[in-house]
């Protein structure tokens, strides 16, 4: 508990508007019209922008965008995997040619990219708690047949920068029953740091993920892993990237009739990501990782978290979750398996 209001409570710090950049970058869209403001970034096919006369974030269709010009610093990615770091300025094009950006950077060197093979962009500062972007999630499900309640609280922080990333989540649930003696928990932390490769779309990662489950009785989980991972698509629809490697796993259970509460286990780690959207309508956002066990041949751990996003404003949407993890092996009268879904608001806040 004391774990999930830390990450909370960082979460809503970063949601503060500590620091503002100047409103002066200039947007021309196709149909003519121009507007003056503050790109914040570009994920998801989305053109993320604010103004001095509109409350929030806006989102722009990124495909309907003929030009646009910023002093201000950009990270930008492509669907190679290239990186650059610089300002951004466009020439005026005629309709029938495509829009291409270019990069300045400290060097003053120039780099041309059509706009169409820019997948992401994000603002980036020598201010630190400039760099973050991220997410908060919330739900209750009440049923009045068995008066149960189930509370969800979700929170999900992005750092960026040129070669590496990093990444915090945690999903949390309480689910309180009249028919039980205690109320059902689970909380799951998870750690995740990238850094890309020479060769294009390759990365390396590493990821920590902590998990607390009162159905499976399980106290305290830690798996630490690290492997190689490539972007299999990376484009403004679509993002799928594959991870492989060694991990660690620790588990300690509740129960002390255990002859040892902690069970240690070497296993390979495999990882998959898959993101999929539709401009400033929905997206699709699903995790997976299994553990199959090296040191214990025949156990495999499986957990995963998917979450369906339906847009209601810029900054808030409605979600769908599911969350599950698996141990076809657990020690005996031991439960091996936890699943549930939730519902809810999610509110962005950041580069976004």
């Amino acid at each position: 508990m004391n774990l999930r209001a830390m990450v909370l409570s960082f979460a809503l710090l970063l949601s503060l508007p500590l620091f503002a950049r100047e409103k002066t970058d200039v947007l021309v869209m196709k149909n003519g019209d121009r507007l003056t403001g503050e790109i914040k970034g570009l994920d998801q096919g989305v053109l993320y922008v604010s103004f001095d006369y509109i409350l929030g974030t806006s989102s722009v269709q990124w495909s309907k965008v003929a030009h646009l010009e910023s002093k201000q610093l950009f990270i930008v990615k492509t669907a190679d995997g290239s990186v650059y770091t610089g300002t951004l300025s466009t020439a005026e094009t005629e309709d029938l040619r495509p829009v291409k950006i270019e990069v300045t950077d400290s060097a003053q060197k120039q780099t041309v990219i059509p706009r169409t093979e820019i997948v992401k962009m994000g603002e980036t500062s020598d201010k630190f708690w400039e760099r973050f972007n991220g997410a908060i999630n919330s739900g209750i499900i009440y049923s009045k047949g068995n008066d149960n309640t189930q509370y969800s609280l979700g929170a999900e922080v992005d750092y960026l920068r040129e070669r590496w990333s990093g990444d915090a989540s945690l999903n949390s649930t309480l689910s309180a029953s009249s028919g039980a003696s205690s109320a059902a928990t689970r909380n799951q932390l998870n750690l995740e740091g990238m850094h890309l490769l020479p060769w294009k779309n390759y990365f390396y990662a590493g990821i920590g993920s902590f998990l607390q489950s009162s159905e499976q009785d399980i106290r305290l989980q830690s798996n630490l892993g690290a492997g190689i991972g490539r972007y299999l698509k990376n484009t403004n629809h679509a993002s799928i990237a594959v991870i492989a490697g060694l991990a660690w796993q620790s588990t300690n259970y509740k129960q002390t009739v255990l002859a040892v509460p902690t069970q240690n286990v070497a296993a390979a780690l495999i990882a998959a990501q898959v993101k999929l959207f539709r401009f400033n309508k929905t997206n699709l956002s699903v995790t997976a990782t299994a553990f199959p066990a090296l040191s214990e041949p025949g156990r495999i751990y499986f957990n995963t978290n998917a979450t369906y996003y339906i847009k209601i404003t810029s900054d808030l949407s409605w979600n769908v979750s599911f969350y599950g993890n698996w141990d076809n092996q657990p020690p005996a009268n031991f439960s091996g398996s936890d699943y549930g879904t939730s519902s809810g608001l999610s509110y962005t806040f950041g580069l976004r």
